[in-house]
Order: C-alpha cells, then structure tokens, then sequence
C-alpha cells in the first residue's frame, strides 16, 4: 500500500500526502450477490486514519477536518468502507478515493457570505408591489359616509 495524495485545492494549496503507515485497511466478506466466489473472498474495504494524530495535516487543517467531521469520527478516527465492486482491489481504489475526497473537502476553508444591498431595481419592484396591494385592499372597504 502506497501513500494516499489527495490533490491541492482551498485550504491545501500544495495537497495532502498521507503516509501509508497511518492508513489503515480491514478486509471483510461483502454482503449481497457475488457468485461462487461470493463466500470465500474478503473483498470489503474499511480503511481507517485517525484524523486527531496524522502528520499530513497543518494544526488549523486538523482543527477544520475535526470540527467538519465531527458527526462522522469515532474517537478521532473516520473509517470508510468500500464493498461495491467485487474485486478487492477496485474496493480499495473506491475507498482511498472517498477518504481523498472527504479530506479535500473538510480541509477547505468556509466561504464567509458578503452582506449585499439590494438593488435599486429591485427596491422599486418591492415598493411599487406594497402600493399595488395597498390600492386592492382600499377598494375593498366600505365606502364612505359622504
């Protein structure tokens, strides 16, 4: 097993190069239809990195993936599992995708929203509305005593 790159983007402008020695794989028997090989093959994929302790991320990229990932982590540790494919091998290619995946998005930095004024148009818009509805319900009253 090789190290896991996960390409550069927001929050990793060089990308992330987890050592191989962090990740780790358990292989199960995957459920479902598989043939006659369905019962003797261990080609589900867990692979496991404990997000808390991994030198591949910088302390604020640690605090961003452990704050984003909270509801996934399991004692600092997220697990993916892979059992889509039959081979073993593409399972482990699947989940060392969706962990690169999952890092390169925790890692990205919020975009802070930027108040904006409303448009001179659209204020005109909302105004001329209020008179429009203004005008129905008067005519709806009852007319006056004169």
């Amino acid at each position: 097993m090789d190290d896991l790159h996960v390409p550069p983007g927001p929050g990793a402008p060089h990308g992330l190069c987890v050592p191989a020695a962090e990740l780790v794989e358990q292989f199960s028997r995957a459920s479902g239809p598989g043939g006659q090989g369905v019962n003797t093959t261990d080609s589900r994929v867990q692979l496991s990195l404990d997000v808390a302790l991994t030198t591949a991320l910088t302390d604020a990229q640690r605090a961003r993936v452990l704050a984003r990932l909270a509801s996934r982590l399991n004692d600092g540790v997220i697990t993916i599992a892979a059992s889509e494919e039959r081979a073993q091998r593409r399972n482990r290619q699947a989940a060392r995708q969706r962990l690169a995946d999952l890092l390169r998005e925790a890692v990205m930095p919020a975009v802070a929203r930027r108040n904006t004024k409303p448009t001179r148009g659209s204020q005109r818009r909302r105004l001329e509305g209020k008179r429009q509805r203004a005008i129905t319900k008067r005519a709806r009253r009852r007319p006056d005593a004169e």
